[in-house]
Formats: structure tokens, sequence, C-alpha cells
């Protein structure tokens, strides 16, 4: 059996001040050259438990394993973590630190002491990769807040890491710079990348993910393949999650099977295929 690449075993963590646990006895099992998802109400716990998983907080209990190996919260150890799991937040004004996007990229890599011309190879690789080449010397206040995501991804991509974090990627983008978004993360997946991102952005979830966690109160309540989540009606209506618009719409064109949310194959791929294209 393959090793997991990150594991939560009985995880919980709290903040200073609250009397509710914002994660709480977490299990968490995330296979290596997948694409995951976590959805929740607001302060279910998603952004916590990237800070977690990237090594920023440690919890009070339990344990976080990466390939295998238990987290251990020293320098040596979490400098390592941190070129091989990459975090971008929702807010890139809270990651670009530099003057120019070129200085952006190239700032972790100046603080691993690698040698100039890999570091000048590698980031003029992620701007080309990223169509960020002509902006290359723009200053950051410049630029929109798509551009500025599009940076923050690639601030993190030039490091190759092995496991990428994604708080909320989509939230206040519109339609072009979402389909944008998508067309990198499908890029980075490519490149043999395991991605993890929390959303609001149902439809854009129930497209992207192979595997969905849904989380509340700090808590897992469902996992399952995208169809398998959305099928778990009680459970989704309960947590008032919604729908993606494609389920909404086969429901009410009749085409559901059974109350359950499961239809033919065929039909549901031919609707999925001719509603997603639009």
């Amino acid at each position: 059996m393959a090793q997991n690449l990150l594991t939560f075993q009985n995880v919980s963590y709290s903040y200073p001040c609250l009397s509710s646990r914002a994660i709480e006895n977490f299990d968490l099992n995330i296979s290596a050259g997948k694409k995951y998802a976590l959805i929740g109400q607001n302060g279910c716990g998603k952004t916590t438990l990237f800070l977690l998983a990237s090594g920023l907080y440690k919890p009070q209990q339990g344990v976080i394993y990466w390939q295998g190996n238990p987290f251990q919260y020293n320098r040596s150890f979490l400098g390592n973590l941190h070129q091989q799991i990459g975090l971008v937040f929702q807010n890139p004004e809270h990651q670009l630190v530099a003057a120019t996007v070129e200085e952006d990229i190239s700032y972790g890599l100046n603080n691993l002491d690698l040698p100039t011309s890999e570091i000048i190879d590698r980031v003029w690789a992620t701007l080309d990769k990223f169509a960020l080449t002509p902006l290359a010397y723009e200053p950051v206040h410049h630029l929109s807040l798509g551009q500025k995501k599009q940076v923050s991804i690639a601030d993190v991509m030039v490091m190759n890491p092995t496991l990428l974090l994604l708080d909320e990627p989509t939230a206040y983008l519109d339609a072009r710079h979402s389909q944008k978004l998508r067309e990198y993360l499908e890029q980075i997946h490519q490149l043999g990348t395991t991605i993890i991102l929390a959303s609001h952005d149902l439809d854009f979830v129930y497209h992207w993910a192979d595997w969905i966690f849904v989380i509340d109160g700090g808590q897992l309540i469902i996992e399952g393949t995208p169809r398998e989540v959305f099928a778990q009606r009680k459970t989704i209506e309960k947590l008032q999650l919604g729908l993606p618009v494609i389920l909404t719409l086969v429901e009410k064109l009749g085409i559901l099977a059974t109350q359950t949310g499961n239809m033919s194959q065929k039909i549901f791929e031919q609707w999925q295929e001719y509603l997603l294209s639009k």
C-alpha cells in the first residue's frame, strides 16, 4: 500500500481565549498525486488546517505526519518542510513581499543559499510557466488582484513543492480569472504536485476535485468523490452548503433518478459535459 503524503491523526487545536476548538479530533489522509478540496462554512476550520499542515501552528493534541514521519517543531525539520509544502494565502497582499514580480518570486530561493545561476534559471522558468514574463519588472502594487494571485502561486511553485495548499484561490476573482486559475492548477497538477484547496466555490470544486472533505465545527463530516459527497443531500442541506449549479439544474430538469441524487452514468455525463462547457 502506498504511503500517505500527509496524515492528521486525532489532531486538535484551539486558539487562545476561545472556548471551542478550531480543530477537534481530526483525522485526514492525503495521497500523492490527487486534487483535494476542503469545503464548509466560514470558521469551520479550513484555514487552521492549512496552518497546521504547513507547520506554522503546532497541534495541542494528536500527531501530523509528513511522508510517514511525525512533524518535529524545530528549525531543521520545518525548514525542510516549508520547501516541500507550499501555502498560498487567500489574500495575496499577505504574501507578496518584494518590490517587483521578479524579486518577489526569487525571494524564497534567495533564502536557500542556492547558486545565483540556479536562482535565475528557476525564476525565469517560473515566470514563463505562469505567463508572467511581461510583468517581471512590474511593481507588485501596480498589479490587478488576479495578477497578484498568479504571482503568489508562482512564489510557491518556484520552490518545486510536493504539496500545494491554496486558501480560497478563486475568492474575489471574476469568471475570466477563475478560468485562468483553473488552467494553472491543472498545469501544476500535471507536473506531479498534489493540491489541496479550500473554497466556497462549489461549482469550481465539483468540476475540479478528485476528492472532497466536508468540515463543520472543526470536524470532518463527509469525505468522498464530488458525486458521493453531494449525494448526501440531507447532510449538505443541514450544513447549508448549497449545491453546485450543475446539480441544481439537473435536479430541476427532473433527471435525478433517486432521492439520493444518483442518476444513470450516461445521462449524468452528457449533462455534465454540456453544462460545464457553458
